[in-house]
């Protein structure tokens, strides 16, 4: 019979995370391992390391549970509200931390400079969002913002939007970038048409376009370099 309340104290001492995390360091635990120690209990009927997998089987590994929302963690027997909480807080905090850039501005020299700037936010995005990098004459990045988020067509992605944020930010160039969720980069014509518009639009103001990349799954296109600049 198994008693109420199993913890991590009822777990042999070689197989507790969270000491195993004391003596020899977060990296030396599996991801198992770190939820355990974040979900602290178990259920009267399993281990926390037991309900620990069994989360991570529900949600096939991390690819689905980054992007849990509370409903599905509650949904699953021994999640209550409060843990399920704890795990979104979690998340979004090692997210805000991967995206976190010091004050230092970020030079751009190169279409791979500004495809790594956004490429992590950007890749697993399950909608194209068209983002702008608004940078001043050292080619240091000034700003970054989402400007649309959908299709790309040139109806909805309109200069004025792009150019009236490079003007309030006294921008002397912009680098635009849009995700393709299905993780393929190769640029439709719809991506050209609006490239396009973009560069004159710009030429007319004296805004630069240095680029548009097209951000896939670890992978990118940069039309300049693909001669539509």
């Amino acid at each position: 019979m198994v008693h109420a309340n199993v913890t991590i104290k009822n777990v042999p001492k070689q197989d507790r995370p969270r000491e195993r995390l004391i003596e020899y360091g977060p990296a030396h635990l599996s991801n198992q391992d770190l939820l355990a120690i974040l979900l602290g209990t178990g259920t009267k009927d399993e281990s926390v390391t037991t309900l620990s997998q069994r989360v991570f089987m529900h949600f096939e590994g991390l690819s689905l549970l980054k992007d849990a929302t509370i409903e599905e963690l509650t949904a699953i027997k021994g999640i209550g509200t409060a843990k399920g909480v704890l795990l979104l807080a979690a998340i979004e905090f090692g997210n805000r931390m991967h995206r976190f850039k010091p004050d230092e501005r970020h030079v751009i020299r190169s279409p791979e400079d500004g495809a790594d700037y956004v490429m992590e936010e950007m890749r697993n995005l399950n909608q194209e969002h068209f983002v702008c990098l608004f940078l001043n004459t050292k080619n240091q990045i000034l700003h970054r913002q989402t400007i649309f988020i959908g299709s790309l067509n040139s109806s909805i992605v309109h200069p004025r939007e792009v150019f009236r944020e490079a003007v309030k930010r006294s921008a002397a160039s912009i680098i635009c970038a849009h995700n393709h969720p299905s993780g393929d980069p190769s640029p439709s014509q719809e991506d050209i048409h609006v490239t396009k518009r973009l560069l004159e639009c710009g030429k007319m103001i004296g805004i630069e376009l240095l680029d548009h990349l097209v951000i896939g799954d670890r992978k990118f296109v940069s039309l300049k370099e693909k001669g539509y600049l």
